[in-house]
């Protein structure tokens, strides 16, 4: 049966971007709805139960450090477990460390030992990354705004980064930008850098979903999941159960959702396949490891024994590993060749290793090219749109494009 109803505004998704705009919105007194074709609020951010472990829809990681979760998240009450600040790298030499010096005081020795006699490399790294040691007044978007507009692999030659820490940091960004062809704006590596040096990324106890649950516990049964969306205009929305009429309509959709509904032209998105599985023991190290051998010897990005950052994600006495590599583009490696590399990575033997999920995710992230744009039109034909899609392709950015399209709700009216 058919229903119509009404509201002042109706965002149609429930992923971060969706639910910060709804948050503002009612903290305004908009009556507010959010249609979610999901069976669960979160977007490409779901956590899954199996057998005891906790996994995440792709290996996925909250930085504290960034403003718009620092503003609008609860972030002691998510329980976070960090991972080490640092990284294990793979080498031809076998496995070195680089910690952050300041918060892990503990791989100081080692980093130092990874660094002696690279001075030339250490140069060319702090050339790189001046904007981030020079002190400043301003906001530092704004500093960057200033350096020229190339992409990453451009701006690591022109600075003269290579050798040994030129591979840690391209592959490093591998996984946190899933890309390894160095295509990402230059400008938006740098912010991401400024986050890892003034944050360490963990996971909540509860697993990543509990992020966009925390969002929505406040939205209460504003928040309709199962409804998934036919149409839209700039005042309404058909579903299967209904026209919803409103005085204005919100789309918080993924990129190619929201071309489908809106007609906005649309993002490249990138892809990642991550694997999880279970250990009867394993190494005692919370740190993320890389493949910097000059050949990369299989196809992940990183490796991480996540249990022991995050105990909450395996059941007492059981250990639960996670190995990332890229999708798309002919790419989607087979799981004993996944495992055959994080064993690798890791050191250890991965034959008595037990597949807890497979996780491919082919809209991972939206590209962000050159030239670089951290803030994309979210009125379009009348219809406001947000998403990481119109910011940036991170938590901030999808957080930050709720706002912006509540706050193009809130002006509007």
């Amino acid at each position: 049966m058919r229903v119509d109803r009404d509201a002042d505004v109706v965002v149609v998704g429930a992923g971060l971007a969706g639910l910060r705009c709804a948050q503002a919105l009612v903290a305004a007194g908009r009556d507010v709805v959010v249609l979610e074709a999901g069976d669960a609020v979160g977007g490409r951010i779901r956590t899954e139960r199996v057998d005891g472990f906790l996994v995440d829809r792709g290996f996925q990681l909250l930085n504290p450090a960034y403003p718009a979760v620092r503003r609008w998240v609860d972030v002691d009450a998510l329980g976070l477990q960090p991972f080490g600040a640092g990284v294990a790298v793979r080498t031809e030499a076998g496995l070195t460390v680089l910690g952050h010096p300041a918060r892990e005081p503990r791989l100081l020795p080692r980093t130092v030992r990874t660094v002696a006699g690279r001075s030339a490399e250490v140069a060319a790294l702090a050339r790189w990354a001046a904007p981030l040691l020079r002190p400043r007044r301003g906001p530092l978007s704004e500093v960057v705004a200033g350096r020229a507009d190339v992409d990453r692999r451009t701006a690591l030659d022109r600075a003269g980064v290579d050798g040994l820490l030129r591979r840690v940091v391209d592959r490093f960004f591998a996984g946190v930008l899933l890309e390894d062809d160095g295509s990402t704006a230059d400008r938006f590596a740098l912010l991401l850098t400024w986050m890892f040096v003034r944050g360490v990324p963990a996971l909540p106890a509860g697993g990543m979903q509990a992020l966009p649950e925390q969002l929505a516990a406040s939205l209460g049964e504003r928040v309709r999941l199962g409804q998934p969306v036919r149409r839209v205009t700039a005042t309404s929305v058909e579903t299967d159960d209904g026209t919803w009429s409103a005085r204005q309509v919100v789309v918080a959709a993924g990129a190619a959702q929201a071309t489908a509904l809106v007609g906005v032209p649309e993002v490249a998105t990138k892809g990642v396949v991550t694997t999880w599985w279970a250990a009867p023991g394993a190494p005692d190290t919370d740190l993320l490891h890389v493949d910097a051998r000059r050949t990369a010897t299989g196809p992940l990005v990183n490796a991480a024994i996540v249990s022991r950052a995050a105990p909450s994600y395996a059941p007492p006495g059981r250990h639960l590993v996670q190995g990332s590599a890229l999708l798309g583009a002919g790419r989607n490696p087979e799981e004993a060749e996944m495992r055959r590399h994080a064993g690798d990575l890791l050191g250890v033997d991965p034959s008595r290793w037990e597949v807890v999920a497979r996780h491919e995710v082919p809209d991972a992230l939206p590209v962000q090219p050159v030239p670089y744009r951290d803030a994309r039109p979210v009125v379009v034909d009348g219809v406001v749109v947000c998403g990481d899609h119109r910011d940036t392709g991170s938590i901030q950015g999808a957080l930050v494009s709720g706002q912006r399209a509540a706050d193009a709700v809130l002006g509007a009216r």
